[in-house]
């Protein structure tokens, strides 16, 4: 079942029931409880629904009835939000269908590759996430693992993953931020960065790019966001590159690290086969994630 279709039967018992179980959506989609938690956080930000301990309501009150959509662009993703500020979108997208779609697609494609480098994260483990879209999705991903440490260089990240924690306790984790020069992206990059990463261990880390090819590597924009990034992938016991498909064929300014150089790629299904075939060779373990069905290849 796609991940569209999922939330929308999710809606659908939440509307016909009134009130429905973490347990009961998990049996009647035949889908893990984490799944149905992630798929309600995402339903309660768009006002469709309640999220209450242990499943969800139908909205108590008129002010928090909403429209159920896909894109996952609610009407509390404008820029500026205070709600979620890794869900910050360009007011522009409201005015042009065309990038709305665009944008749309990408968040969809990073939630399958997410969902699926999500297999590799177990309680109790530190995870390094650098920061971009894909790690965001990825941390979205990971809400509800318990006992996990998070590093990160990612404002969004932190602020995302510590209101989590502050608003439910059994979905607690440690979140330890870099420190750094502030990026517009909201990214802490530069020598302290470099340095806090230097001393810490992580048991996975996975890496967000500007660009992936054949000839130039895994490529960033920034030259700071560059080093930081490779001091992340010296940090990690396990390197994960994240990334939708349109990435294949950007250059970016300056080099990460050649593509044999992580210890996996995760990219998803709109990845053309041949250019699938190009990557495949080139790198140690090349992922495929599928909405419908994730699997690696």
């Amino acid at each position: 079942m796609l991940v569209n279709d999922r939330r929308a039967r999710v809606l659908d018992e939440v509307t016909r029931r009134g009130s429905v179980t973490v347990a009961e959506l998990a049996s009647i989609l035949g889908v893990s409880g984490m799944t149905v938690r992630r798929d309600l956080d995402v339903l309660a930000r768009q006002g469709v629904l309640d999220k209450v301990h242990g499943g969800a309501t139908a909205p108590r009150s008129s002010t928090g009835l909403g429209t159920y959509d896909p894109s996952g662009l609610g009407p509390r993703h404008d820029l500026g939000s205070r709600h979620d500020p890794g869900l910050r979108r360009d007011p522009g997208l409201r005015r042009d269908p065309a990038a709305a779609t665009r944008q749309a697609e990408q968040d969809a494609a990073e939630a399958s590759v997410a969902e699926l480098v999500a297999t590799l994260v177990e309680p109790g483990m530190a995870v390094g996430l650098s920061s971009g879209s894909a790690t965001l999705a990825v941390a979205r991903a990971l809400v509800g693992v318990p006992d996990l440490t998070v590093v990160t260089n990612s404002l969004r990240i932190a602020d995302l993953l510590q209101r989590v924690s502050a608003a439910d306790d059994s979905a607690a984790q440690s979140v330890v931020l870099t420190g750094g020069v502030r990026t517009p992206a909201d990214a802490l990059v530069g020598p302290v960065a470099v340095r806090s990463l230097g001393h810490l261990h992580c048991d996975v880390v996975m890496i967000g790019v500007h660009g992936i090819d054949q000839h130039a590597g895994f490529t960033t924009k920034n030259l700071l966001e560059a080093e930081t990034n490779r001091a992340f992938i010296s940090a990690g016991s396990s390197v994960t590159v994240v990334a939708d498909h349109t990435r294949w064929g950007r250059v970016g300014l300056t080099t990460v690290v050649d593509l044999d150089a992580v210890d996996r790629v995760v990219v998803d299904d709109g990845l053309e086969d041949e250019h699938a075939e190009v990557l495949r060779p080139l790198v140690n373990e090349l992922w495929v994630a599928s909405p419908a069905a994730p699997a690696h290849t």
